[in-house]
């Protein structure tokens, strides 16, 4: 479904701005508490906390995040997961949210709603408050949504991607690839796992999986280090078997760089038994695979069977 309309009466252009943010609250329910905790002044009132702090932000963009196949209430829902899966990267717990629009004039009002209650609905199940936000005018076929969303460490510890040393292990949950048919959009945020990877002190460092793992390893590799990666230990999914098919490209291929995987990548110490804890995962986390890919070399040592990553980049804006 489009979020345009060439119908004027169907279009957010008939409400204006106030009526449209009256609509917003009443499409947000409860998932956006009373001023001047939510929508209402001119800033959310966010109660303190003793805990690290975190904040991320992403947005969607029609056209570069979604397109007129994914139904609306989707659209909202990974609006928040996105950013979500930066928090459960840290080891946190989401707090609070703040969203802001880009509209053009002929944004229907009807798609809106839809992207609205796919967004409160994720905001209930993950326990997060939608406590303002902005609307702008946008230029015509212009749809973006900006979302900002406050968390707190969910421990006393916050996991960062620095850390790596030689010889430590490289681990990933779940299977990667193929995101394109559909898990961009259905993928569920590793909040729970990320929380539990944050108490174990065998893990040294930690990142979600969003412009495949051939690029997001870079930003876990300590200078003077390369990840030696196998390819037979890659989990490449089902989905990106099925777009290997389609494409002539590899499974391997699409599963190192396809991206919006939203999984988490996980440096491991050499010297901890990673087998504890594949074994204490599996007991948590019984129905998502933790996987071990790889391992930290000196640069210019790589393995003669390790996979050449700057061949097999990911995605990368502006490029």
């Amino acid at each position: 479904m489009s979020p345009f309309t060439s119908r004027r009466q169907a279009a957010v252009a008939v409400l204006g701005e106030r009526a449209l943010i009256r609509e917003i609250r009443r499409w947000l329910g409860n998932a956006s508490p009373a001023a001047p905790f939510g929508i209402g002044d001119d800033c959310a009132v966010i109660p303190p906390t003793r805990r690290h702090q975190l904040v991320t932000t992403d947005p969607v963009i029609h056209g570069r995040h979604f397109d007129d196949a994914v139904p609306p209430r989707a659209v909202g829902a990974k609006l928040l997961k996105r950013n979500l899966s930066d928090i459960a990267a840290m080891g946190g717990r989401p707090v609070a949210a703040v969203v802001s629009l880009a509209l053009a004039p002929e944004t229907s009002t009807a798609w809106l709603r839809g992207f609205y209650l796919g967004l409160a609905a994720t905001a209930r199940k993950f326990r997060v408050k939608i406590v303002g936000g902005d609307v702008t005018q946008a230029p015509a076929g212009f749809f973006g949504a900006f979302l900002t969303l406050h968390g707190e460490s969910a421990t006393a510890r916050v996991v960062t991607r620095t850390g790596a040393r030689r010889g430590d292990h490289i681990f990933v949950s779940g299977h990667l690839g193929g995101s394109l048919l559909g898990h961009h959009h259905r993928f569920t945020p590793r909040l729970a796992e990320g929380a539990w990877l944050a108490t174990r002190a065998e893990v040294v460092a930690m990142m979600d999986v969003s412009d495949g793992i051939a690029n997001d390893l870079d930003s876990l590799t300590t200078r003077g280090l390369s990840a030696a990666l196998a390819g037979r230990d890659i989990p490449v999914s089902a989905a990106a078997r099925r777009m290997a098919r389609r494409s002539g490209r590899t499974a391997l291929a699409h599963a190192l760089g396809d991206g919006e995987d939203y999984e988490l990548l996980v440096v491991v110490k050499e010297k901890s038994d990673s087998d504890s804890l594949k074994r204490d995962w599996a007991r948590q986390f019984p129905r998502l695979p933790l996987t071990r890919i790889g391992h930290f070399v000196p640069s210019g040592r790589l393995p003669a069977d390790a996979i050449n990553l700057t061949a097999a980049r990911g995605y990368e804006h502006l490029r």
